[in-house]
């Protein structure tokens, strides 16, 4: 099962949004989530710019989910038959 990691805080109703949307149109993706206050380097890295979506190492969207993107990468990935 192919995994997006998702950077998120506690209290933020856009990670809410943007992880339910994630479930909703793509119900077969794993979701890792990461609380960025549970690191100063995430902090460092993410302060209030939550949440952001990656696919492996390649940043999806932040803020909003961006379907069509992600679909695309998703595509992208798929093992050629």
């Amino acid at each position: 099962m192919r995994k997006m990691t998702l950077y998120t805080r506690g209290e933020c109703h856009l990670c809410d949004e943007a992880k339910a949307a994630v479930m909703r149109h793509f119900p077969n993706l794993a979701i890792e989530e990461v609380d960025v206050d549970t690191a100063p380097e995430l902090i460092r890295l993410y302060g209030e710019e939550v949440p952001v979506g990656y696919l492996g190492e390649t940043k999806v969207f932040k803020y909003h989910l961006d379907v069509k993107r992600l679909r695309r990468l998703l595509d992208e990935q798929k093992p050629k038959a």
